[in-house]
Parts: C-alpha cells; sequence; structure tokens
C-alpha cells in the first residue's frame, strides 16, 4: 500500500506539472528523481525487514544455529545493497545529468508558484512545522590524507572522486527563532580511488599494499560502499516573514546556511575495478572482497552555502584500511544540493 501512494504521488505530480505548462525546475526535477530513489529504498529495506523476520523464526525454532542465522542475515544485507545501488544507477545517471545541465546554466530556478507534493498555494493555509525534510544529493572530488597531507597523493586527483545521496530531517531548536537547527538523517555513500602510475591494489595477509600492474591499465578504481547516519548543527541565516495574520512563518534554506557536525556508519561492498586490453579485446575485470578496509566508518564534515547549493567537506577520522603500516584517511571535497 505504501509503494502504490508514492508511486500514484510521482504519477499525480507528473501530471501536475504537465498542466501547468512551464518548463520544470531544477527543483522539480530532482525532486521526482528522489522519491524514485526513496521508493526503490523504501521498497527493499521492507524486503529485508522480511527476510531477517524469517531468519529469527528458523533460530528461535532451532532449524539454524546463531552462526548460520548471522551469517544469513550478512547475505541477504548485501544482496539487498547491491539490489538498491543497480536500481538506482539509472537514477545516479539522471543526478549527474541533471546537476551538470544546472552548472551549465540550461535549468532555471523556481521563481513562479507551482504545485508541491502537498499541494499547497496562496489560497491554502499552511501549518508552521518545525522539523522538515530535504533529499540529499552531492558529489566531487576524493583523496586519502597521508601523514596529514593530500600533497603528491598515489590517488588520481580530478579522477578520484564521491557521490552521496539520501534523506535529512531539519528540525528548528527555537521556537521563536531560526538560527539553530538540527540536521539528521541517513546517505548512502560511493568513494571513489583511482591509483597513479599503472597500479592497483593486492592484499597480502593484513596488509593491502599498492603495486605496479605488469600489464597497462586503461582504467584502476577501487570503491567502497557505505550507509551513513549524519547529524549536523545548522546555522540558516534565512530571515522570518510575517503572515496577512502578524505571524511569524520560518523558512529554510532561502539565505546563507552553515552546517558542522559529523557522520558514522557501515561499510557495505568493496570493489576494485580494472580496465585493460588482452589480445585486442576490451577486459573489465571486477573484484569484490573487503581488501582489508574498515568495516565502520565515522568522521567529521561541514559546509557552507546559500540556498540549496553548499560546498561540501568531510573527513574520516579511522583510518581506510585496518591494519596497513602507514595510515590514510579519507578526505572529499564537493558540492551538495538539499531539496526541500
Amino acid at each position: 500500500m505504501k509503494n502504490f501512494i508514492i508511486y500514484a504521488s510521482l504519477a499525480l505530480t507528473f501530471l501536475v506539472s504537465k498542466a501547468t505548462a512551464q518548463e520544470a525546475t531544477f527543483e522539480m526535477k530532482a525532486r521526482l528523481i528522489a522519491n524514485k530513489i526513496e521508493a526503490i529504498s523504501k521498497e527493499e529495506k521492507g524486503a529485508l525487514k522480511e527476510e531477517i523476520e524469517a531468519v529469527n523464526k528458523e533460530l528461535e525454532a532451532g532449524t539454524i544455529t546463531r552462526e548460520q542465522a548471522d551469517a544469513k542475515k550478512l547475505l541477504l544485507a548485501e544482496t539487498r545493497s547491491k539490489n538498491i545501488e543497480t536500481r538506482i544507477a539509472q537514477a545516479q545517471d539522471e543526478l549527474k545529468d541533471l546537476v551538470q545541465q544546472k552548472v551549465d546554466g540550461k535549468l532555471k530556478d523556481s521563481k513562479t508558484k507551482t504545485f508541491s507534493f502537498n499541494f499547497v498555494n496562496d489560497t491554502v493555509k499552511r501549518p508552521e512545522r518545525r522539523t522538515t525534510s530535504q533529499f540529499v544529493f552531492a558529489m566531487g572530488v576524493n583523496n586519502l590524507v597521508t601523514d596529514g597531507a593530500v600533497a603528491n597523493s598515489d590517488y588520481r586527483y580530478w579522477g578520484s572522486h564521491f557521490y552521496e545521496w539520501g534523506v535529512t530531517w531539519n528540525t528548528r531548536l527555537m521556537k521563536n527563532d531560526n538560527l539553530l537547527h538540527l540536521k539528521y538523517g541517513m546517505s548512502l555513500m560511493y568513494n571513489n580511488l583511482r591509483p597513479t602510475d599503472n597500479r592497483y591494489f593486492v592484499v597480502n595477509g593484513d596488509q593491502t599494499d599498492l603495486v605496479e600492474s605488469p600489464i597497462h591499465l586503461e582504467d584502476s578504481r577501487f570503491r567502497n560502499v557505505y550507509i551513513t547516519t549524519p547529524l549536523h548543527l545548522e546555522f540558516d541565516f534565512t530571515k522570518a516573514k510575517m503572515s496577512k495574520e502578524g505571524k511569524k512563518m520560518f523558512r529554510t534554506h532561502e539565505s546563507f546556511r552553515f552546517g558542522i557536525g559529523g557522520y558514522a556508519g557501515v561499510r557495505v561492498k568493496s570493489k576494485q575495478i580494472l580496465k585493460y586490453e588482452d589480445g585486442g579485446r576490451d577486459v573489465t575485470q571486477k573484484t569484490r572482497g573487503n581488501f582489508n578496509a574498515n568495516d565502520f566508518i565515522y568522521g567529521v564534515s561541514t559546509y557552507l552555502g546559500y540556498g540549496a547549493t553548499s560546498i561540501y567537506l568531510k573527513y574520516d577520522l579511522n583510518p581506510l584500511f585496518k591494519d596497513n603500516a602507514i595510515k590514510q584517511n579519507n578526505i572529499s571535497l564537493g558540492v551538495r544540493f538539499d531539496l526541500n
């Protein structure tokens, strides 16, 4: 029933936007993609919950051991995570294209009044809410900090990148002041590294080494995927407005914003992708495994921007690899969109 409501809302919103006969804005298009991703995520998470409950019943009945139950749950979680990644790959491409159109100036900002999902306009009174929700999408460059520096990195500066998307909730902390907000939610994070000098990762016991390939590599990429829970204290300088009844109305994401906080999460997948030519054939080799990467991730993050767009900086406080002799911590810098 929930999925039906979600898809019905998408369809109805599409029809309303057609009826307005206005050019779709960046915010409108991104909101449609966000709802598509949210629907997929809810569907897969719901299915995983049912599967976990079935495993728990087997455990209670004594048909499987605790170790077997834990192994089953881990396999189910990995399968559902892969399903989510596969199903939202198309949405990811749509978001990339949409952001590029925004950067190129091919999309206009929303300055005209349009219908929202709640069908609110000037003729309908909207109750003041202290908590709002946003779809968050971020992208940018990614690298590793070694001995406190990113200089002379073993990874390409522009070829290594990150993507992140998720849902956040923004709660105004003071009743009659709009400055302080608590921002929290859940995100899916992709960190990609592209080694320099024709190198790739090799696991040697508890060490993960970067070694030179004996053949020419057209591409060498190492990807880690995480599910994280971000938490930020946000300073929003959007001024309050007065309603026709003389009451203060508080809005968000309409002026300068600054957020500081952190995140914590779990690694759900690591994968190395190598591309090379073999006898005139293009070969793509994908290797999955843990590569001795830390199973958990935690770090600090901050963002500064205007409206829905911000500059975004993240830094992992724990190293990428658990036991490597040289500790290297992931750092990301990019642009972030918080769409109400």
